[in-house]
């Protein structure tokens, strides 16, 4: 007999990046487990429409008052049109909203994700920058609300699977696998002609321009171990990195009794997407399966830190605790931007993030008001102070 469902409302956070079209794609597989409720972007008014007339989401929210106005005459009262963050925080913690899930970019998303657990909604979060921010404060939060926030990033998705019917006081060791980019075999001397166009060029996965560059300087693998920490609540010298160009193997979990399980599958963010949707089950669905024969090898490869600082100052800037992880997401933000922009080398990203890190005496206690005016300073002082120093 065919197992019914409850239909389940979703908010989708960032429905035009990458992430939410690609959620937009297995909501689509499964009209009887969900519905489009909410829809939000930052401005791409034309791929919102074409989401409106096709999920007939019950509002949508734009980030500038002017887009938003815009939209609402084109829409012509068919569809609840909010803006800016608060039109963001409204949906995310509305009554008629089971799961949100959370794909804004940088630190955006903290708001809007700590609303929806406030709320009490399940959130499937691909922000990873909501927990290198305000971990502390989110998942303190998760636990009093009794929420499931669960990883939509393949490497977390994998150790969330691979922990399946395991005690965390068995780990040993978690492995995040990086694809090591597109400068993986690049000499380190030729790393200051580096172009925005090649940093772009990313061998395997298909992202937008901000997390493509951080795979490019492998902050995004540093983020991920910052993530990781608050996500499953291992210690920073128990969480491991290491290069595995293919992505089949999504992420690691050695055991105390020196056994590993890994998860593995095609790069293609549908499938941990679908899998933080439907937990705990598997629905059947049509994603390409591994051809092992064809694949025929898989390799691995220690980070290189002295190509690639930008790892270490994440687990530095852990280490540091407090609120220096929101202080180096705030200078990584800023410098990666600076780069897009041409106003900053590749090779000075790191450099500017570590000059941010030096200035900063962390707070151990903090509010989400100091993680607000920390992430603002930051933001500042590296346009205006870090970054000259590199230019």
């Amino acid at each position: 007999m065919k197992q019914v469902h409850a239909q389940r409302s979703i908010a989708i956070l960032g429905s035009t990046g990458s992430i939410g079209r690609s959620t937009l794609e297995v909501v689509a597989q499964f009209p009887e487990r969900f519905r489009v409720a909410y829809l939000t972007a930052h401005k791409n008014i034309d791929l919102l429409l074409e989401q409106i007339n096709l999920f007939r989401p019950r509002g949508v929210v734009l980030h500038d008052p002017a887009n938003a106005d815009r939209l609402r005459s084109l829409v012509n009262g068919t569809t609840e049109v909010l803006e800016g963050e608060e039109g963001l925080l409204e949906v995310a913690g509305r009554d008629d909203v089971d799961i949100v899930l959370s794909a804004l970019v940088g630190f955006a998303g903290l708001k809007p994700t700590l609303r929806a657990v406030e709320a009490g909604k399940h959130v499937a979060l691909a922000n990873k920058e909501t927990l290198v921010v305000g971990g502390e404060l989110v998942m303190r939060r998760v636990r009093e609300k009794q929420v499931r926030l669960l990883p939509v990033d393949s490497e977390h998705s994998a150790i969330f699977q691979c922990l399946q019917g395991e005690s965390i006081h068995d780990v040993d060791r978690l492995i995040l696998t990086a694809s090591g980019g597109p400068f993986l075999g690049l000499e380190k001397e030729n790393f200051a002609s580096i172009t925005v166009a090649q940093a772009l060029n990313h061998p395997t996965w298909r992202m937008g321009n901000k997390i493509t560059i951080d795979s490019a300087t492998l902050m995004n693998k540093g983020l991920e171990v910052i993530e990781a920490f608050w996500l499953f609540g291992v210690p920073a010298e128990k969480i491991d990195v290491v290069i595995h160009p293919q992505s089949i193997i999504h992420s690691m979990v050695e055991f105390v009794d020196g056994s590993t399980k890994a998860q593995l599958g095609i790069p293609d963010m549908k499938m941990p997407i679908q899998y933080a949707l439907t937990y705990p089950d598997r629905p059947v669905s049509p994603h390409r399966r591994i051809d092992f024969a064809a694949l025929r090898e898989m390799t691995f490869l220690p980070p290189d830190i002295s190509r690639f600082p930008c790892l270490p100052l994440a687990y530095h800037a852990l280490a540091m605790g407090g609120t220096a992880p929101a202080v180096l997401n705030a200078a990584n933000e800023v410098a990666v931007q600076m780069f897009l922009d041409g106003d900053l080398a590749f090779t000075a990203i790191p450099g500017v993030i570590g000059e941010a890190l030096k200035a900063h005496s962390p707070l151990q206690l903090f509010t989400l008001e100091d993680l607000e005016r920390i992430d603002a300073e930051t933001r500042r002082r590296t346009r205006n102070e870090f970054a000259i120093t590199f230019s």
